[in-house]
């Protein structure tokens, strides 16, 4: 037995995307940046961007909706005719975010990895470590005092 549909078409689930987004520019308000600007030092209140997040999406749907989480899952396939919509959306997260990043508006680092944009790149040694050295040319002064040094730092250990 499947669970009844909270939306009916991807018309619907797309209306609720919108009205998050809506919400989002509300919830701005809670986070103000308050700026002294001018001589006179005038108050300014500026309101951040708030990104995109389905997790963002998933809360607002389940209080004024109900749990749209198994509609992006669609373990059972039961949301299927949901599939381009719910793609959509998630683009259109991804690309906010990556924009946000890339102006400054959004942590660069963060929006980097929550998009796994981090940059890889595999560095490939080959070759053997050479660990003989040619002391032909180090004068016998100097090799009896690396000899020396050599003694001293084992009787320490000892």
């Amino acid at each position: 037995m499947h669970p009844t549909r909270i939306f009916a078409n991807e018309l619907e689930l797309s209306k609720a995307w919108e009205e998050y987004k809506e919400n989002l520019k509300m919830q701005a308000h809670d986070w103000p940046k308050v700026q002294y600007v001018g001589k006179d030092g005038m108050r300014v209140e500026d309101y951040p961007v708030l990104p995109y997040t389905l997790e963002g999406f998933y809360i607002y749907c389940r209080k004024n909706y109900g749990c749209v989480k198994e509609y992006f899952l669609n373990r059972t396939g039961y949301y299927d005719m949901f599939t381009t919509i719910c793609s959509h959306i998630k683009d259109e997260i991804r690309n906010q975010q990556i924009i946000g990043g890339m102006l400054g508006a959004y942590n660069a680092s963060i929006t980097q990895r929550l998009n796994g944009l981090v940059d890889k790149q595999e560095v490939d040694h080959k070759g053997e470590i050479n660990t003989a050295y040619d002391l032909s040319k180090v004068s016998e002064a100097t090799l009896k005092e690396l000899l020396n040094a050599q003694q001293s730092t084992t009787d320490k250990s000892d």
